[in-house]
């Protein structure tokens, strides 16, 4: 018998002279094993006697017993692990999956063409009237064509708590500004202004409820009430040839706990990391891309996957204007 086997057989005859019992019934007189777990992970008879309360005491023979082991103590714990991070999204979506895209057109009857868009629990007004001016700016400088302009606005009820409107606080919030000309530069980017005449394209997006995502909701909506307007347009002879070359869709995208995540509602935009809003065309092209790190980087590999997430998700919004707009008025010319 080698030294080891004489050492595990000499401790064994000790604890049977201590205890006078079986190794069960001892070790079934503890009370704590959470607390023999801990104690064991670094084993030791002097830490047992140091820390374990005295009805533990006959435990300290076998924890020396236990280091002479080949595979270690069997009350060893075993290292802790990180839980899976679970998130659940609306709509028990997957995490490439956008929001339900819903519209309700003539939604405000006196507009050219309108609609209620719903992205989820997000909803935009988004109105389209045609102005028989143009800029004076154009005028000035003898600038041929029409202009589109956009205008974007938060009604007071839409968000958790009242938002006072911009009139109230005596000048235009810096975020609705930057989100108006994303939206005029987005349809621009899709309408022919020569095919406009000396007429001004006015775009109006109110949003109803926010929930996340207000912008591109309102450019995917603008889209499909433009659409609707060129139409009425048309039908009664103010415009001669159809203007809009192209659809426009939008979706926001975002790095949350580490992973791609398609059309972020509110909850998950506090909580993302890097924050991208994309805008395409039916084409795929692109049009706009605004990317932020929120007090984080991100890499190209990272950059890859949002946009390769918001293309597809995009095709899809894309595919529903396309449905909608065929429901709504089949005399509307189709867009290659």
């Amino acid at each position: 018998m080698d030294q080891r086997g004489a050492e595990i057989k000499e401790r064994r005859q000790e604890l049977g002279a201590r205890s006078g019992k079986s190794w069960k019934r001892a070790f079934a007189r503890t009370q704590d094993w959470d607390l023999v777990r801990r104690l064991t992970r670094g084993g030791g008879r002097g830490l047992a006697r140091a820390f374990l309360a005295p009805r533990f005491q006959l435990l300290a023979p076998f924890l020396d017993l236990f280091e002479l082991l080949p595979y270690g103590c069997p009350l060893r714990a075993m290292d802790e692990q990180q839980a899976a991070t679970v998130t659940l999204r609306s709509e028990d979506r997957t995490p490439d999956q956008s929001r339900s895209f819903k519209i309700v057109p003539n939604i405000a009857p006196h507009a050219h063409g309108s609609v209620l868009v719903s992205t989820g629990n997000t909803q935009v007004i988004c109105a389209v009237c045609l102005e028989e001016s143009v800029p004076r700016w154009m005028k000035e400088q003898n600038v041929s064509g029409g202009w589109i302009t956009a205008e974007y606005s938060m009604l007071p009820y839409s968000t958790l708590t009242r938002r006072p409107r911009d009139i109230s606080k005596g000048k235009l919030d810096g975020r609705g500004v930057e989100i108006q000309r994303l939206i005029g530069r987005s349809l621009r980017a899709a309408i022919d202004l020569d095919l406009l005449g000396q007429r001004t394209l006015w775009i109006d997006c109110d949003v109803l409820r926010a929930d996340g995502g207000t912008r591109t909701a309102a450019i995917s909506g603008a889209t499909v009430a433009t659409a609707l307007a060129f139409a009425k347009l048309i039908a009664a002879g103010t415009l001669e040839k159809w203007p809009l070359r192209s659809l426009v869709a939008a979706v926001s995208v975002g790095m949350v706990d580490g992973k791609v995540f398609v059309d972020l509602d509110y909850e998950e935009d506090k909580r993302a990391a890097v924050d991208l809003n994309l805008v395409m065309s039916h084409r795929g092209e692109f049009i706009e891309i605004q990317g932020t790190g929120e007090e984080a980087t991100f890499s190209g590999t990272d950059l890859s996957g949002m946009l390769a997430a918001g293309q597809r998700a995009i095709a899809g919004i894309i595919g529903q204007q396309r449905r909608i707009l065929h429901d709504l008025a089949p005399e509307i010319p189709g867009i290659e």
